[in-house]
């Protein structure tokens, strides 16, 4: 296998995270991204945590030209997906954008990567793929329910399409994301804020900032202890090792075919209130917050039994929720200073 690794939407969020962990494991990341929702200044802080500078090409996955240009002159080894749109919200509000963008650019990339004989791809799914389970935690085999969001439902096609596609040759390991949360402990890159946050972290770090009047809690009449939906939440960096842990175990496999999911969790659900109530103890920082209605999209609760990837991938969180909680008070604060 190649050295280099296409990393779509590597000046994004968990791509970007994703590009350290591969340049500190001898790797070469190949970085595409339109910059839609990602930004050149993370690329810049890959380079600053690494020493090293970093290949980016600025384009959207769904510009087959430019695919075929860029496999052409890279020639990387396998591929980790994680150009998408990604917000829950809104995704019910523009569902024929999300299902356009999604959809077309993972099939525009398996057209090039068939082409170029590439046939490792490691693919960012999510949690939203189980909709609303009927028991928690969720394992890889839990049944999946109707998502509860266009995002969920385009999560749940493009797993159908790779496994489709996986029985001509195409070797494939579908990491489904609970909730990353945090920035690298470095505070060079995090989740750059665009617009206001569909996440409740960055919500959260820009309410103690003053960039927010007020946090916003989404319902709090769910069947859940104290009202608030519970989510399973992880650190960034514990999710982008993951990855390379992927790489590796797709190195290892003889198969020439190959479907594999795998959770990425702590295998803990912590609700909102808990998550406002951590991030005071941690950071010191009272928030104001005031309560609100559902949020369309919401699942009420949900969290991972993430054991076949701590086996399989030789993988384990390293990070507590309440240092993702620092970490991303940090990258916010840095920010702040410009």
């Amino acid at each position: 296998m190649s050295n280099k690794i296409l990393v779509t939407g590597g000046a994004g969020y968990i791509g970007s995270h994703a590009a350290v962990e591969l340049i500190q494991d001898g790797y070469e990341p190949v970085i595409l991204d339109n910059l839609s929702a990602g930004n050149r200044k993370l690329v810049e802080g890959i380079e600053r945590i690494t020493a090293k500078p970093v290949l980016f090409y600025e384009g959207d996955c769904r510009d087959r030209n430019l695919l075929y240009r860029l496999f052409e002159k890279e020639k990387p080894g396998a591929v980790m997906h994680f150009a998408a749109l990604k917000s829950v919200g809104e995704s019910v509000q523009k569902p024929l954008a999300y299902y356009h963008n999604n959809l077309d650019s993972l099939m525009a990339l398996l057209e090039v990567m068939q082409r170029f004989e590439v046939s490792n791809i490691i693919f960012s799914s999510s949690c939203t793929v189980y909709g609303q389970p009927d028991s928690i935690p969720v394992t890889e085999d839990t049944p999946f329910k109707k998502a509860e969001s266009p995002y969920g439902a385009t999560k749940q096609m493009c797993e159908r399409i790779l496994e489709d596609v996986s029985a001509n040759g195409l070797r494939v390991l579908s990491l489904r994301y609970f909730n990353p949360i945090g920035a690298h402990p470095s505070a060079h890159i995090g989740e750059w804020p665009s617009g206001v946050p569909g996440n409740l972290v960055p919500f959260i770090t820009q309410a103690a900032a003053g960039i927010r009047k007020e946090l916003v809690v989404f319902g709090n009449d769910y069947q859940t202890p104290d009202g608030t939906c519970i989510r399973d939440y992880i650190h960034v960096v514990d999710v982008a090792r993951a990855h390379v842990h992927a790489l590796h175990y797709l190195q290892q496999q003889k198969s020439s075919a190959l479907f594999e999911v795998f959770n990425l969790g702590i295998g803990r659900g912590v609700s909102v209130l808990e998550m406002i109530r951590l991030f005071e103890q941690v950071t010191g920082v009272s928030l104001r917050w005031r309560k609100g209605p559902r949020r369309p999209g919401d699942v009420e609760k949900i969290y991972a039994d993430p054991s076949r990837a701590m086996h399989a991938l030789a993988w384990k969180p390293q990070f507590s929720i309440q240092q993702a909680l620092l970490h991303a008070w940090q990258w916010q604060q840095k920010l702040q200073d410009g």
